[in-house]
């Protein structure tokens, strides 16, 4: 007999996704609950959530991600919360597996694999092809880690790895992707100062950039992807280079902004 599964509820962050936030919320309707927080979006992404008759929609204050998430989780009414960035899409067979899970958990909390979409294709090599956040956990033994960007979530309990993909359309387009690339070097080069990690100019604008193009591009067989693969180890030394060039700037008492753009 099959056992009774675990409820869940589903979380989106939000700013300004009007294009994608349709298409998360549509991939979650499995859930039984759906709240999305979104940090005052200056574009349609309410509106669009609020269509929805089962969607939650909260808006906070935003600090960071990792604060954000960390404010909204406490909330969730289930006991088992699952994280959805609005760029991404539970697929079928993810849907399936979560609920199969659920029904049986074991661990506290589960890593699940992205498979990215850029510029309309997906990406098959380099470090883009396939990498893995932690997105279903316990809610009362979960919090995510106290950093900027790119933080994850913590916990004394084990984590699991669940088999199937979320996939990830990262691209909304060169400015979109720019601005962000901008917002997260300032938060990044922040955190390597407050971090004591090494700054020095020639690593931080010369060494790193180059070796980040070469590492996309050459060790991870990043020219495999073609053309995207090359626009993808540019763009990812751009990124490297900008944070690199902030912390020379900041080093030298220049404030940058850290607004969200």
């Amino acid at each position: 007999m099959t056992s009774t599964r675990n409820k869940v509820t589903a979380i989106i962050p939000t700013y300004n996704e009007e294009v994608n936030i349709g298409q998360a919320i549509e991939s979650v309707l499995w859930a039984d609950e759906i709240i999305v927080v979104d940090s005052f979006s200056k574009d349609k992404t309410v509106e669009i959530a609020e269509s929805y008759d089962n969607v939650n929609v909260i808006q906070h204050e935003y600090v960071n991600s990792a604060t954000q998430k960390n404010w909204i989780i406490p909330q969730a009414k289930h006991e088992w919360v699952f994280i959805l960035d609005a760029d991404e899409v539970v697929t079928s067979e993810l849907e399936q597996e979560i609920l199969n899970t659920l029904r049986n958990p074991n661990k506290t909390a589960y890593w699940i694999k992205r498979r990215t979409v850029f510029m309309g294709e997906e990406v098959k090599y380099g470090s883009w092809r396939s990498d893995k956040v932690v997105r279903l956990f316990l809610r009362d033994e979960c919090r995510y880690q106290d950093k900027k960007v790119h933080s994850e979530i913590e916990t004394e309990g084990e984590i699991g790895i669940l088999n199937n993909h979320l996939r990830h359309y990262t691209w909304k387009g060169i400015n979109e992707f720019i601005v962000k690339v901008n917002w997260y070097s300032t938060w990044k080069a922040y955190d390597k100062i407050e971090n004591g990690k090494p700054t020095g100019f020639f690593v931080t604008t010369v060494i790193k950039p180059f070796w980040r193009f070469i590492y996309e591009y050459l060790v991870r067989f990043g020219f495999l992807n073609g053309k995207v693969g090359f626009h993808i180890a540019i763009l990812s030394a751009y990124d490297v280079y900008s944070r690199g060039l902030k912390i020379q700037l900041i080093k030298n008492g220049e404030a940058i902004a850290k607004d969200r753009i």
